[in-house]
């Protein structure tokens, strides 16, 4: 097994990331059919007049290690997952390892009021039920919303959490940079007299300031919710020799539905305030917290997260509200990819993926 390289295959959304791993030349390139014409297969997908769906495996699996990747961002794909998973191994493949960039339902690992349905473990045991291969089945899962999930998954599955850490530190860097570097072109052109847009401007490579303190920058959390992962990045990057101070939002319960924030950790005056989460999908937390930052002074704020589900006008809400000098997410989910601007940034994790995936391997 160790002298065949993976097959590479990919749920319908997920073309994209695929594209980008299969640059690194350690994968072999698996074909799925979606449709048929003609009475054969073909890859663009053809669903069936009444919705059903066909998918065919095109490239041989028996005694080669498979990886199929697709994030459960919807109904669709989650069972598309599932399919793929069951025929790979009931073809023979040797192992399979499932690539999920984003796990769908991550925010619903727990029931909180009675009778709710717990579809992130529901979710952990379908994907738990695809036959086990030869050498074992495993699935990899990126920057999960709650440390419990990976213990949702049964059988011989196993589950490995991969961090995004290093891919959100040097973007976090560079978002900071920016910013600082906007701000020098906006000093220099107010003491020129000209208004001063900094939301816009931008420094040379050579005006770029090559350090960073605590004195400029604080990095900070939505919530206490997220405080503990907020407050173990800035340790790693303290560990880089990157000193950042971390600031956590501290609510208060006003009512059954209601919160309000009761006070702020850390003193954020004057500083650039980079808010990290693991998701942001319709972006009300993130405004939130920015406002909070801005009545205490910060004079920048940057959104950094894992993935970015901006479903509907999300990402138009969160422009238009004016706190945010820019917003950072990776391209875990596919909706990012196709919003990306000079205000959304979109980075990506394919090659995080494919050392995460080779060194197992």
């Amino acid at each position: 097994m160790e002298d065949k390289k993976p097959i590479l295959f990919c749920t319908a959304s997920y073309g994209y990331l695929k594209e980008k791993m299969m640059r690194s030349d350690r994968f072999l390139d698996g074909q799925i059919a979606r449709g048929q014409a003609n009475g054969g297969p073909i890859l663009e997908d053809k669903p069936f007049p009444d919705g059903e769906r066909y998918h065919r495996i095109l490239t041989e699996v028996a005694d080669y290690p498979v990886v199929l990747m697709g994030g459960t961002i919807d109904d669709r794909e989650t069972m598309e997952l599932l399919d793929l998973g069951q025929a790979i191994v009931e073809k023979g493949a040797l192992s399979l390892l499932m690539l999920v960039p984003y796990f769908g339902y991550s925010t619903m690992e727990r029931q909180v009021q009675p009778g709710e349905v717990v579809k992130a473990k529901n979710r952990a045991r379908m994907l738990s039920a695809i036959p086990t291969a030869s050498f074992g089945n495993r699935i990899y899962l990126l920057d999960l919303h709650s440390e419990g999930i990976p213990h949702y998954f049964e059988n011989s599955l196993v589950a490995v959490h991969v961090y995004a850490r290093d891919i959100v530190i040097d973007a976090i860097v560079d978002v900071v940079r920016e910013w600082q570097s906007s701000a020098m072109v906006a000093s220099a052109v107010a003491d020129g007299g000209d208004r001063v847009k900094t939301s816009s401007s931008r420094a040379s490579s050579g005006e770029m300031i090559d350090w960073l303190d605590d004195a400029h920058f604080t990095l900070a959390s939505t919530d206490a919710g997220r405080a503990k992962w907020v407050e173990s990045l800035a340790q790693d990057m303290a560990d880089r020799g990157i000193p950042v101070h971390p600031a956590f939002i501290i609510k208060r319960r006003v009512s059954g539905t209601e919160t309000e924030i009761a006070d702020i950790s850390a003193d954020v005056q004057g500083k650039f305030v980079v808010i990290y989460d693991d998701m942001v999908r319709t972006g009300g937390s993130a405004i939130k917290a920015a406002k909070a930052y801005s009545r205490q002074g910060a004079k920048g704020i940057a959104l950094i997260c894992t993935h970015g589900v901006l479903p509907g006008d999300s990402l138009k809400r969160l422009e238009d509200s004016g706190c945010f000098f820019k917003v950072i997410v990776t391209d875990s989910h596919p909706r990012a990819v196709g919003l990306e601007s000079d205000f959304l940034k979109v980075i990506s994790v394919g090659d995080l993926l494919v050392e995460s995936i080779m060194h197992r391997h």
